[in-house]
């Protein structure tokens, strides 16, 4: 049995929505999420998320990049799923997040980030702890 982040072993794979236009980086954030046994749905960017979300799925976890391309960025994106979607954790990352009002997220990750960290701030955020190897 590979390793799975889940509070309990019958319960299904939390879902992660993750936003992310750095195509290498929405690749191994996706890949470390899905190595940890969480259900990943990836986004190239807001829109892409809104989409997706509008069309009533929401997941327990947003990852959301702020400086992405079209018509809204990660801040904008949050404000969206805060208002609709009130009990989804939202992590958000950048490189150079200037003067944003960090609480209007539960958590913020500085670029670069680690893959490990990341897979470790979502575990927590989830409230669920990595198994090993059976």
């Amino acid at each position: 049995m590979s390793p799975a982040l889940r509070a309990d072993q019958d319960a299904m794979p939390a879902t992660v929505l993750l936003v992310e236009d750095e195509v290498v980086v929405r690749a191994l954030v996706a890949e470390s999420l899905r190595a940890a046994g969480l259900t990943v749905v990836e986004a190239a960017n807001a829109d892409e998320a809104w989409a997706y979300l509008a069309a009533g799925r929401a997941p327990d976890l947003m990852f959301s990049d702020v400086s992405m391309p079209g018509s809204m960025d990660g801040i904008a994106l949050t404000k969206r799923v805060r208002e609709a979607f009130p009990d989804v954790k939202i992590v958000i990352t950048s490189g150079n997040l200037g003067p944003i009002d960090l609480t209007q997220f539960d958590r913020f990750i500085q670029k670069p980030f680690s893959f490990t960290h990341t897979v470790d701030v979502v575990a927590e955020m989830l409230g669920v702890t990595p198994l090993g190897p059976a």
